[in-house]
């Protein structure tokens, strides 16, 4: 069984353009997100998925220049993007990241993979009920949950956001919630605005840029309340924004 993580990345984000490859401590946010999840023991392999816009072609480049598999897609179809990579992939397993989170956790990811499959499910994650802080975000499914919403989602969003179809469908899909030993879910550690940059920026900093996993940043949090002012008031977008 092949287990793919396909990280989802583009130049041109509306709240933060070109955010994918900025800069955190002398490397482009990209950099940690893919470094990070090949820290992960229960995957098999990780590929970014972008576009075939031009802008992109800085994605592709990176991807190059550090030995990544890297799939071109539709833009707004991401659905449509995550499976066609998986069938070039050859996964049977897929797990979604996105490449705004410079904090993921391999440990985190391990968790969800290693539930998705003693739990004989079609899809796990640690998103349906949030224990942990945004920015960990770990969705793990089977190659045929993920062609059924390919097959039969027909909202914008869902086309957008590639596995509402699948959690909002439980009656067709066996789905299966990760959740932590206690409730961070307050903390906001994913990147799609300059605050929340400022503050990853800042984790990084203080840590001096070591791997630096949930347990670090939490207790950094505690020693500096203060840190997660920086992007408290950033609401995150619905899904029906986009």
């Amino acid at each position: 069984m092949k287990v793919v993580a396909i990280v989802q990345a583009r130049m041109g984000s509306t709240r933060l353009p070109r955010k994918v490859l900025a800069d955190i401590q002398g490397h482009p946010m990209l950099w940690y997100v893919i470094h990070r999840a090949r820290a992960a023991t229960t995957l098999d392999e990780v590929v970014v998925a972008t576009t075939t816009q031009s802008r992109d072609q800085a994605i592709v480049d990176f991807c190059r220049e550090n030995g990544v598999s890297c799939f071109r897609g539709r833009e707004e179809d991401v659905l449509d993007r995550y499976y066609q990579a998986a069938l070039e992939r050859e996964a049977d397993v897929v797990v979604r990241i996105t490449s705004d989170c410079p904090l993921i956790d391999p440990s985190i990811i391990d968790k969800v993979v290693r539930s998705f499959l003693l739990g004989q499910c079609d899809y796990a994650s640690n998103v349906m009920v949030r224990t942990y802080p945004r920015g960990l975000d770990t969705e793990v499914m089977t190659l045929r949950a993920l062609e059924q919403a390919w097959i039969n989602a027909g909202e914008p969003y869902q086309r957008v956001h590639v596995t509402p179809y699948i959690y909002e469908n439980p009656s067709t899909f066996r789905l299966l919630s990760v959740t932590g030993d206690g409730d961070y879910s307050q903390y906001r550690w994913t990147v799609d605005t300059e605050q929340d940059l400022e503050l990853v920026r800042a984790v990084y900093t203080r840590l001096k840029g070591r791997e630096c996993y949930l347990d670090d940043v939490l207790k950094l949090m505690d020693r500096e309340p203060g840190l997660a002012d920086i992007n408290r008031a950033i609401a995150q977008k619905s899904l029906r924004e986009g």
